[in-house]
């Protein structure tokens, strides 16, 4: 193997949203024991469901598996608002995973949606957060996938369109899109802050940043976290080859012949010690150099859901794990 040495992108992993998502599942187990049922994957990385599976928590595709009055964790990606009156006449007690960004798209629907505009999602049809965003103005929203749709897209009345974004997708792709958009519908009214996610935005041109310094990128993430596909694609759009893999068993040693440097990153689902695992291939390999990106600093915390944090006991376990993830 000529590989050199390995440099590990900064920011990567686990965002705000991914440590709360996790943490309300773990202090849901811990404050209320087993089973603790959780609509759809928490977060879309297979290493995090199998982990949190493996301590009691007990993953359903739909609520109609979920005994009445049970327990149900919401997955970090949200719901549409079907999903929660079905929770509510099963008598369910909820917890609400959705990421707080999530959550500021849905009220941007709803918000359009009141003023009776068209509603345009920019977004890749069947992710769990599009289905979830779109059941928030439904009949009013279209989703647009590719430029070629927002070319196509055909609205009532084109005076009145607001636009909205998934939170985890590519930022050039978007930028594409919009561009469309906006030419076609001029008075289109835009969000006043960009919905793709701060941490899907820095792990993004973390990558680009390192493109000119690496022969290869391997992504950490499962191959429905939208986030990290993304990540694929904005590297191979600088030139870089790019592969997704779950964890270093996929490496394939083929990818690695006539590279001497290496970048890893990890979408924003993937738990560092995949990271690790990765960086221990390598130096098992031979390489000796293995440095760090200087990318950008991210101290984003987000609040636990108020249904869960009444239930945390002072002084408790769970007390301090509030304490220690920045949560007041």
């Amino acid at each position: 193997m000529g590989i050199e040495r390995v440099i590990l992108a900064a920011p990567r992993g686990f965002c705000a949203g991914v440590d709360r998502a996790i943490d309300i599942v773990n202090l849901a187990l811990e404050l209320y024991g087993t089973p603790v049922y959780v609509r759809k994957e928490i977060v879309h990385n297979a290493h995090v469901v199998q982990e949190l599976g493996g301590r009691g928590a007990v993953f359903v595709d739909d609520l109609e598996e979920v005994p009445d009055g049970a327990r149900v964790i919401f997955s970090a990606h949200g719901i549409s608002p079907e999903v929660r009156t079905q929770a509510a006449a099963k008598g369910l007690r909820v917890i609400d995973a959705t990421c707080p960004l999530v959550t500021k798209v849905h009220y941007e629907a709803i918000k359009y949606d009141r003023d009776g505009r068209c509603v345009i999602l920019v977004g890749h049809a069947g992710h769990d957060e599009v289905i979830g965003t779109m059941g928030h103005a439904p009949g009013r929203m279209q989703l647009v996938g590719t430029v070629e749709e927002a070319e196509q897209v055909q609205v009532s009345d084109p005076d009145r369109v607001s636009v909205i974004t998934q939170t985890t997708l590519s930022i050039d792709d978007t930028r594409e899109i919009i561009a469309v958009l906006k030419r076609r519908f001029p008075s289109a009214v835009f969000p006043p802050k960009d919905d793709i996610c701060y941490a899907t935005q820095n792990r993004q041109v973390a990558v680009k940043q390192m493109a000119g310094t690496i022969d290869l990128l391997l992504v950490i993430g499962s191959p429905n976290s939208s986030n990290s596909m993304r990540l694929v694609e904005v590297a191979q759009a600088d030139g870089v080859r790019a592969y997704l893999i779950d964890d270093v068993s996929e490496i394939d040693p083929g990818w690695l012949g006539g590279v001497r440097t290496v970048g890893i990153t990890a979408g924003a689902s993937a738990p560092e010690h995949l990271v690790q695992e990765a960086v221990d291939f390598f130096r098992r390999s031979g390489v000796s150099q293995v440095e760090k990106w200087d990318g950008i600093q991210e101290d984003v915390v987000f609040a636990l859901p108020p249904e869960i944090q009444k239930d945390v006991p002072a002084g408790s376990k769970a007390a301090r794990s509030l304490r220690v993830s920045g949560q007041p």
